[in-house]
């Protein structure tokens, strides 16, 4: 099973385009394979922001849940999609 991060940023935000780079090395160090990444637009999709509890950007939703409501760093945030996929892997197991 694929993990889905959903990074909520907006235009112009320069924390956002940060943020874009720490998840595009960290899921290339995890895996693109085991890992799908999809940048939401708040603008575009604030509805959809606001449903998961986005108040500010960046944030980062992992499987449809707010994970990260800031940018972590990118040690913080591999730990923590490490975790996850552990239990994704544990999960298909059973």
């Amino acid at each position: 099973m694929v993990m889905r991060l959903e990074l909520f940023s907006a235009p112009n935000c320069n924390r956002c385009g940060q943020a874009k780079r720490v998840v595009a090395d960290v899921v290339d160090e995890l895996g693109t394979d085991r890992i799908s990444v999809r940048v939401v637009n708040v603008v575009e999709e604030i509805d959809y922001a606001v449903k998961l509890g986005v108040i500010a950007t960046p944030a980062i939703a992992v499987d449809g849940t707010l994970a990260f409501t800031g940018l972590p760093n990118a040690r913080a945030l591999s730990e923590a999609l490490s975790a996850r996929l552990a239990a994704h892997k544990d999960d298909s197991c059973a």
